[in-house]
């Protein structure tokens, strides 16, 4: 795949249907919500080898029951091993699902940036960069944030205040980024 250009999705798009593993053998669709919510957060993580991602995911489990008062479901993934995930679990303290093996095709079908590892002490397989997908009750993408580095993620509180204004029905905010 050449460097020249990555597709990215559209806001206002469907959501692709793209399913991963969880450690205890079930299969999400990461689009669908769950727990009495009516949408869902999908949150891609470079994986266990990235010191920021751990830190991210803690602070988002932090922030979890805030997102589910918004009436935001949660879940994380990345490309990594059930091994390298179960590595990873013994430094994250997170209550909401986290899967692996997000394949190539799924990472380039999300559009989003795709690294490879700088040595095989960092990883052992091309890995995604970060990404953060909001998908609305209708399954279409209603907020999206793609990064080309582990430093640049969204300010959590700010995007729980942000969905907050989003789905209060009184605002009638629309999904953004849709001139053509």
């Amino acid at each position: 795949m050449s460097n020249e250009y990555t597709d990215k999705l559209h806001a206002g798009a469907d959501f692709p249907a793209i399913e991963a593993k969880l450690l205890d053998g079930s299969v999400k669709k990461l689009s669908t919500p769950e727990n009495g919510l009516d949408w869902k957060m999908v949150v891609v993580y470079r994986g266990q080898h990235c010191p920021l991602c751990t830190r991210y995911l803690n602070q988002l489990d932090s922030a979890k029951d805030l997102l589910a008062q918004t009436g935001v479901d949660l879940i994380a993934v990345s490309g990594d091993s059930r091994e390298q995930l179960e590595s990873h679990m013994e430094r994250l303290d997170v209550s909401f699902p986290i899967a692996y093996g997000l394949t190539l095709e799924h990472m380039e079908e999300l559009g989003l940036y795709i690294s490879n590892p700088e040595s095989p002490e960092e990883t052992d397989h091309p890995f995604a960069e970060p990404g953060l997908f909001v998908i609305n009750n209708e399954g279409k993408l209603h907020v999206v944030d793609i990064s080309n580095n582990p430093f640049v993620r969204p300010e959590l509180q700010t995007l729980i205040s942000g969905l907050g204004w989003i789905r209060n029905p009184e605002n009638n905010y629309p999904i953004r980024g849709m001139h053509k």
